[in-house]
């Protein structure tokens, strides 16, 4: 990040919940923010002109079978704390916003709205240092990138697009996996236990996992297609 980013966890934060949405470390999402009590959120969210300035907003995910119709639906107790690297205010007051993630963190106390604030907000507890040094990072890196380059995934364009990321010697490696996590892991339940994982290794140990579960699926499917099968065809 071009910018230093400084959560202050003694104020509270902005919950922004998501149904079957599980934002991660170092990974972008984009929104288009039109329901009113979101649209006041990212107005007092972008206080100021800088990046490092703007206040950060937790991504919360809604608990699964909830009805989302309800106004504040409950959430799950572990979130990603981001914060907009980019937004755009339509002349209607919507917007349309980028979210990069920064951290996890679990939810300590949440504040339902009241007279004057919209949405909710809570009081949060970081879940790790980003800073620490993890052994077995560096190897579980290179054995993703063998797996991505293997002939399996040359089919699948979302990997080959991770597979760039990961070959990023800038990049480090909880960086790396988190994009990897992001991009390929598709199970929501899958994608909420590695947010909530405080341990970078077993984190890791989960994405590996879950590569090698879709690196299986597509040899049987392989299989079943036979070797006449159209050389055009994709996993994506």
């Amino acid at each position: 990040m071009p910018e230093m980013i400084s959560i202050n966890f003694a104020e509270p934060v902005a919950i922004f919940a998501l149904p079957g949405v599980v934002l991660l470390p170092h990974t972008a999402l984009p929104l288009h923010i039109f329901e009113p009590r979101y649209r006041q959120m990212i107005r007092h969210a972008i206080t100021g002109t800088e990046t490092a300035t703007m206040l950060p907003i937790a991504v919360a995910s809604i608990v699964p079978g909830a009805k989302v119709a309800l106004h504040n639906p409950p959430v799950r107790g572990v979130v990603c704390v981001a914060h907009i690297v980019k937004h755009h205010i339509h002349a209607d007051g919507r917007f349309d916003i980028i979210l990069q993630g920064l951290c996890r963190a679990s939810i300590e106390r949440l504040d339902e709205p009241d007279s004057q604030r919209l949405y909710r907000q809570a009081i949060l507890r970081p879940l790790e240092n980003p800073g620490e040094s993890v052994p077995g990072l560096r190897m579980m890196r290179g054995e993703m990138r063998t797996l991505l380059s293997g002939l399996r995934f040359q089919r699948m364009q979302s990997a080959q697009a991770v597979l760039a990321w990961i070959e990023r010697k800038e990049l480090s490696h909880q960086a790396a996996l988190e994009l990897v996590a992001f991009a390929l892991v598709k199970d929501e339940e899958l994608r909420y236990q590695i947010l909530s994982e405080r341990d970078a290794y077993e984190r890791a140990k989960l994405i590996w996992a879950d590569l090698h579960r879709t690196d299986r699926f597509i040899a049987k499917a392989e299989q079943q297609l036979g070797r006449d099968a159209p050389r055009g065809v994709s996993w994506n």
